[in-house]
């Protein structure tokens, strides 16, 4: 699943998996586990990501040799392409939506540290505020979400990890959803473009 960050990913990756029965794997969330147990290669990660810059390939790939999570370039999709072999990617959600809709949903971003749900003080607020509605834990926000990091992330997204979409697109797997809009409206647009794709896919079978 591709898109800036705040975009939803976390999101919509977890309601994907939930319904198709798929792992939700983010790399984000790999780094700052691997920074919480205290690993030079989380702290590393950390380092990077508290300064809105892109991990380097090396150790992405040593993180992820314990909790996997890719791509974020070209040279990690293609990485990926050979560990998947001939089976390949069924599809690539790419979570259309704007910087400054964005840097709006980042403010308001909060996130469980017990269970790692998501939530949005403005799009998608929890029952109880400050609380999670999954566990109970309190919700807190990423120290990473600062507006300084997030426009770094954001420019290193667009040099980075954008041209992914024409990689993708160019191999037929890209499907490009409008992400602006209720959580719930979101979700049924993305499951009604991986269905076309698989569809797609099934009639060149």
């Amino acid at each position: 699943m591709l898109g800036r960050q705040g975009s939803g990913k976390g999101t919509q990756a977890a309601r994907l998996s939930s319904l198709y029965g798929a792992p939700h794997i983010s790399t984000g969330d790999a780094f700052r586990a691997a920074a919480r147990n205290g690993t030079e290669l989380g702290r590393m990660a950390q380092g990077y990501m508290d300064r809105g810059e892109l991990v380097p390939d090396d150790v992405v790939m040593a993180v992820l040799q314990e909790h996997d999570g890719v791509p974020r370039n070209i040279v990690q999709a293609e990485a990926l392409a050979g560990m998947l072999g001939p089976r390949g990617l069924d599809v690539v959600i790419n979570l259309d939506v704007s910087t400054e809709v964005v840097l709006r949903r980042i403010a308001g971003r909060r996130v469980c540290p017990s269970c790692g749900a998501n939530y949005n003080v403005v799009d998608n607020p929890p029952k109880v505020p400050g609380s999670c509605d999954a566990c109970g834990g309190k919700l807190v926000q990423r120290d990473d979400d600062t507006e300084d990091a997030v426009r770094r992330r954001l420019e290193i997204y667009e040099s980075a990890t954008a041209p992914l979409v024409d990689w993708y697109r160019d191999q037929g797997l890209l499907a490009t959803v409008d992400a602006v809009g209720d959580p719930d409206e979101v979700t049924e647009r993305v499951v009604a473009a991986v269905e076309s794709v698989r569809q797609r896919k099934a009639l060149h079978q």
